[in-house]
């Protein structure tokens, strides 16, 4: 097992927080964080920790990604017009592995990553494989036709905890979705609070 897929079992104790709604979720029977000194961690956050968990909570939720790959995205929200959380998130949801697991494909963020990495989906009739690579709108997201019958697949169609959200349009008979448009802050179903202007803050100290 990866560091990174071992995160998502930390991620939420870490946090005192369920983030993706998980029935599973660790915090549902401890809430306190990891490690030995978990249950004494419980101190008030300086202004700068409030904002270090904002953007430690929201790069853990997209599967983790890595530090260098999240800034680089703060970077390019920054550049664009309009408020720049909007932008940060409108950003992160367009890319595949969020559409792949917004489209219920598959069960969990890091799951998406990895069957996408897998190469079971393709865009527009062409294989993917880089759970980074940024979607537009209108795009056609599929599962291979070999992978359709997978049980990662056929159990995360059933999940009941979570819906498809209204900016992706989904066909779970075809196992296909669309892009159908750059989702706002408020469209997202987070399952916890995100706070993307706490990460704008935390950057432009």
């Amino acid at each position: 097992m990866t560091k990174r897929n071992e995160a998502k079992y930390k991620i939420d104790r870490r946090m005192g927080q369920n983030i993706w709604g998980r029935p599973k979720s660790p915090v549902n029977r401890r809430e306190y964080g990891p490690g030995q000194h978990g249950q004494r961690r419980k101190g008030k956050l300086s202004d700068y920790g409030i904002q270090l968990r904002a953007k430690q909570k929201l790069k853990g939720y997209y599967a983790n990604i890595s530090e260098k790959q999240f800034r680089g995205i703060y970077d390019e929200a920054i550049r664009m017009k309009g408020d720049s959380g909007a932008n940060l998130i409108g950003l992160l949801e367009r890319r595949l592995d969020a559409v792949v697991y917004r489209a219920k494909f598959v069960a969990t963020p890091f799951a998406a990553r990895q069957f996408i990495n897998h190469g079971h989906v393709k865009v527009n009739g062409r294989r993917v494989n880089i759970p980074s690579y940024r979607c537009k709108v209108g795009d056609v997201i599929e599962v291979k036709e070999k992978s359709k019958q997978l049980a990662v697949v056929l159990e995360a169609v059933q999940l009941a905890e979570r819906d498809v959200p209204d900016y992706i349009d989904a066909d779970h008979s075809k196992m296909t979705a669309t892009f159908a448009r750059i989702p706002h802050l408020g469209d997202v179903p987070y399952a916890a609070q995100m706070e993307p202007n706490l990460v704008v803050e935390y950057y432009s100290r």
